[in-house]
């Protein structure tokens, strides 16, 4: 009896991993790839569209926070520094 390895994802056994030629690895590679694609669930359009608003709102209160700061040290520096 094999032992699995608990380590692999895919249950190969300690007996059977590694062995077989580049194709055959290439074809089990393959073969897990369409497997884990299966198990996708891909969002609806309305949580599609949901989800990108949070992203572009998200990324738009960041960018302002980012830019004031920038403004404000900016500031800071030339006041420290005497400048005009």
């Amino acid at each position: 009896m094999t032992e699995t390895d608990p380590g692999s994802a895919s249950g190969a056994t300690t007996a059977t991993r590694g062995r077989g030629g580049p194709l055959a690895r290439l074809l089990v590679f393959l073969r897990q790839v369409v497997g884990e694609l299966k198990k996708v669930v891909y969002p609806t359009r309305d949580e599609l569209v949901t989800y990108t608003t949070v992203v572009l709102v998200f990324v738009a209160v960041v960018m302002t926070y980012v830019s004031l700061l920038d403004l404000g040290f900016g500031r800071l520096v030339l006041w420290v520094l005497g400048g005009s």
